[in-house]
C-alpha cells in the first residue's frame, strides 16, 4: 500500500511541488511557475518559470534542486497533485533515477498539497504582486527571484515560530529561538505585572507531517 502521509524530521526529507499560473501581458495569456518547497523548513528549494506545462520542465527542475541541495543518496519524498506534468513518463523516470519516492494526492481529497497551495497564496498576496500581469517571461522571473529571496531569508514564517525558512533549513533555528526565549524570560522577570501567564512557547516541533492522520495537528499556513 502506498503511504498517504509522510513525516520529516529534518530538511531535504519531504518536498512538495506544484505549478501555478502567473498573469501574462494580455487576458488569457499566462506563464507557469514551477516551485518546490521543503515541508520541514518551508524553504523554497527550487523554482522555474516556463510558458508551458510539461513533465520535461518538471524533471529538469527536480534534477537541479536535487543537485543544489546535495541530496545525493539520502531518502527523499516528492509530493504533488495528480496533474499530467507530475505523472508524465519523463518526470517519473527522473524520480526513479534519482532514488526519489513519488507521492500524490489522494483521490477526491482537495487539500493534500496544502503546503504548496499556501506558498502560492503568500506569493500572490504580496503588496507588489502585479495583478495586471507580467509584460514578459523575464519580468516574471525577475519578480519571483526577488520573492523567493525574501521568502527564504527575510520572511518571519508563522508556521515555524517566526523564524525564516533559511534559518530552519540551515540548522540555526534552535539557537535563534533560545535567545528569543531568554529575552522574553528577562522581560517577564523585570515586569511581572505585565504578564498574566507563561511566556510564548518558542519550541519548534521535531516532526512535520504531510497529510497527517486526524490526531496529528494539521499544516500551518505560510
Amino acid at each position: 500500500m502506498v503511504p498517504t502521509t509522510h513525516c520529516a524530521t529534518g530538511p531535504n526529507q519531504v518536498w512538495c511541488w506544484d505549478i501555478t499560473w502567473l498573469p501574462g501581458p494580455a487576458k488569457g495569456l499566462h506563464f507557469y511557475l514551477y516551485l518546490i518547497l521543503d515541508i520541514f523548513s518551508r524553504k523554497i528549494v527550487g523554482w522555474e518559470i516556463h510558458d508551458d506545462e510539461s513533465a520535461e520542465n518538471a524533471s529538469m527542475l527536480i534534477r537541479k534542486a536535487h543537485l543544489k541541495e546535495r541530496v545525493k543518496d539520502n531518502p527523499l519524498v516528492l509530493h504533488s497533485d495528480n496533474g499530467s506534468p507530475m505523472k508524465g513518463s519523463s518526470m517519473l523516470e527522473t524520480l526513479y533515477s534519482l532514488g526519489v519516492v513519488s507521492s500524490f494526492n489522494r483521490p477526491r481529497v482537495s487539500n493534500d498539497n496544502a503546503y504548496a497551495e499556501s506558498i502560492f497564496k503568500t506569493c500572490k498576496y504580496r503588496p507588489d504582486y502585479p495583478y495586471k500581469g507580467f509584460s514578459t517571461i523575464d519580468e516574471a522571473r525577475s519578480w519571483v527571484l526577488k520573492f523567493s529571496h525574501w521568502y527564504n531569508f527575510n520572511h518571519k514564517h508563522s508556521g515555524i515560530k517566526y523564524i525564516t525558512p533559511h534559518q530552519r533549513h540551515s540548522g540555526v533555528a534552535s539557537e535563534v529561538l533560545a535567545k528569543r526565549k531568554e529575552v522574553y524570560q528577562r522581560a517577564k522577570e523585570q515586569t511581572p505585572e505585565r504578564w498574566s501567564g507563561d511566556i510564548r512557547n518558542w519550541d519548534l516541533p521535531e516532526k512535520v507531517h504531510l497529510n497527517p492522520e486526524r490526531e496529528i495537528v494539521n499544516v500551518e499556513s505560510a
